[in-house]
This record gives structure tokens, C-alpha cells and sequence, in this order.
């Protein structure tokens, strides 16, 4: 797969999450990637609470820490 190709698919697994009602709540870097823990915040009973997704790409880290910010800032405005 090309690099641009993992990019795009670990992007389109943070998107899908996001759009279904998660948020990130934690983040672990280690050598091997960096592990992306979410939580559900909607109405759903039948989903699950948490989703874990190990991120291997540089391009998507930058992705998701832009990400991050964006949601610190909704937070601080309520």
C-alpha cells in the first residue's frame, strides 16, 4: 500500500468514528505508532463506549492532533 494510501485509510477510521459520535479521550505514542482511544458521547445504547485505533502514518498524527486542538477549543467555549 502506498503511503498515501495508509494515510487515507487511517484518516477515513478517525472520520468514520467522529461522524458516528465519538471524541477522542486519550492518546498514547510509542515507537510502534500511536494508539487513539475513543468515547461514544451519543444516544445509542447498542454502540460501544470505547474504540481503540493504532495510528502508524506521521500524516495522520498531525491529523488527529489538529483534531485534538479543535475539540479543546469546543470545550473552552462552553
Amino acid at each position: 500500500m502506498s503511503s498515501y494510501s495508509e494515510f487515507a485509510a487511517e484518516r477515513e477510521k478517525i472520520d468514520y468514528l467522529l461522524e458516528q459520535g465519538y471524541v477522542i479521550k486519550g492518546v498514547t505514542e510509542n515507537l510502534s505508532g500511536a494508539f487513539l482511544e475513543f468515547v461514544y458521547e451519543g444516544n445509542d445504547p447498542a454502540k460501544e463506549k470505547k474504540e481503540r485505533l493504532h495510528i502508524l502514518h506521521p500524516d495522520t498524527r498531525k491529523y488527529f492532533s489538529t483534531i485534538l486542538i479543535q475539540q479543546q477549543k469546543r470545550q473552552e467555549v462552553l
